[in-house]
C-alpha cells in the first residue's frame, strides 16, 4: 500500500468528497499541538480523551471547546458529585487524571489500522450509493481518523502537513486505546466484532438499565438500575420537520453493519416519486455501522457517516451517534432496554 503525504489526502477530499472540512491550503505554517498558533489546546483535547473512556464522549476529539464538551464536562462533574458548572475547573481536571492516561500514543500502522476497500470519490446521491457493494471509507486518512475518533484536520494538526501514511508510518494518534477487547454480552459474529476492535471500542464499560434523551441537551444519558446516569453521549435528534418521538420507547433489536432500505416518502426533502433503494453496509453508509431499533416504525439510534456534525446539525427524525459511541452504547445495554425522550 502507497504512503502518502496526509495533507495531499486532504486537498484532495476537499475536491472530490462531500462534507470535508479541511482547507486545501493551510492559512497558518504548522506548529507542534499544544503551542501558540496550533489549532489544538492542549488542555481540552487531553480532557476529551479523559472524558471519552470515562464514559462521557466529546464526540470527535479535536481539542476544541464546544457544546458537547461543556456537556460532557457537566455529565462527568454530575456522576463524580463534584459542582456540575460545565467548566473545566481543577477538581475536574484533578478527577479526570486519576486515569493516568496520556493524551496522544505513537502509533505504527497496520492492516487494522488502514484496511483499503476504499470509494473514491464517495456518491453524494442515493442512487450512486446504491450501486455500490459497500460503503467503505473513502481513504487512509478519513479510515485512521474514525478508528481514533477524530478528524482528519486534527490528525494533520497533530503530525504535521509532511507527515506519511501508509503501512508501516507512524502517527501521533488521540489515546484511545481500549483497555479490553473482551466483549460480552450476547456473542457477537467475528465480521461485527471486527468493527469494535476497527473503531477502538472499550470493553470495559458500565452496564446500563434504560436510557434518556433530551432534546433540549443534545445528550444521550444511560441510567443505571438505580436511575443513575452513568455514561453519557452527543447526538443528534431530529428536526422541525421530523421531531424526537417525545415519549417512552423500547429497544428491542440491534442491527450491526446493516443495509438501509431507503424510502423518499419518509424524507420531507426528498421527492416521493423517486423509488425506494437498498444502500449497502459500511461506516460511510447513512446509518453506519450499527442500528438500534426503536418500537416506533422507521425510527432507532444509529451511526452516521460524518461524526464531526454530531450534535451539529439535524436529523430525519432518528437518534444519530458517532460509529464508535453507537457501539459502544450496544456494549453497555441489553435488547429491549426502555429508551426516555423528553424535550
Amino acid at each position: 500500500m502507497p504512503r502518502i503525504p496526509i495533507t495531499a489526502i486532504l486537498s484532495l477530499s476537499l475536491i472530490l468528497s462531500a462534507g470535508a472540512s479541511a482547507q486545501s491550503k493551510p492559512a497558518k505554517p504548522w506548529v507542534p499541538p499544544g503551542t501558540p498558533g496550533s489549532p489544538i489546546d492542549g488542555t481540552v483535547f487531553h480532557a476529551q480523551v479523559l472524558l471519552g473512556t470515562a464514559g462521557f464522549s466529546t464526540g470527535v476529539i479535536d481539542g476544541k471547546e464546544g457544546k458537547s464538551f461543556k456537556a460532557a464536562i457537566r455529565g462527568f462533574q454530575e456522576f463524580r458529585g463534584l459542582p456540575a458548572t460545565g467548566r473545566l475547573d481543577g477538581g475536574t481536571r484533578r478527577a479526570l487524571l486519576e486515569q493516568n492516561r496520556p493524551s496522544t500514543v505513537n502509533v505504527k500502522l497496520t492492516g487494522t489500522d488502514i484496511g483499503g476497500n476504499y470509494v473514491y470519490p464517495f456518491p453524494r446521491k442515493p442512487e450512486g450509493q446504491a450501486k455500490l457493494k459497500w460503503a467503505g471509507y473513502r481513504n487512509m486518512l478519513e479510515e485512521v481518523a474514525e478508528r481514533y475518533h477524530t478528524t482528519p484536520d486534527t490528525i494533520v494538526a497533530l503530525n504535521g502537513p509532511t507527515a506519511l501514511i501508509g503501512i508501516g508510518q507512524t502517527l501521533r494518534l488521540p489515546n484511545v486505546l481500549p483497555a479490553s477487547t473482551n466483549y460480552g454480552g450476547s456473542p457477537l459474529k467475528d465480521e461485527y466484532r471486527t468493527w469494535f476492535v476497527k473503531l477502538n471500542v472499550d470493553a470495559n464499560v458500565p452496564q446500563g438499565n434504560s436510557i434518556v434523551i433530551d432534546k433540549s441537551e443534545g445528550q444521550l444519558k444511560v441510567m443505571d438500575d438505580a436511575g443513575r446516569p452513568v455514561a453519557q453521549f452527543p447526538v443528534t435528534t431530529g428536526s422541525q420537520h421530523d421531531p424526537l418521538p417525545l415519549g417512552t420507547w423500547k429497544i428491542p433489536t440491534f442491527a450491526f453493519l446493516p443495509p438501509f432500505h431507503y424510502q423518499p416518502d419518509l424524507f420531507w426533502d426528498v421527492d416521493d416519486s423517486k423509488d425506494d433503494k437498498m444502500l449497502p453496509p459500511g461506516p460511510n453508509g447513512l446509518v453506519g455501522v450499527a442500528w438500534l431499533d426503536l418500537s416506533k416504525d422507521h425510527y432507532g439510534i444509529h451511526g452516521t457517516p460524518e461524526p464531526q456534525t454530531i450534535g451539529r446539525t439535524e436529523s430525519h427524525g432518528c437518534i444519530r451517534m458517532t460509529n464508535w459511541d453507537v457501539l459502544r452504547l450496544s456494549q453497555m445495554m441489553k435488547p429491549g432496554f426502555t429508551a426516555i425522550f423528553q424535550a
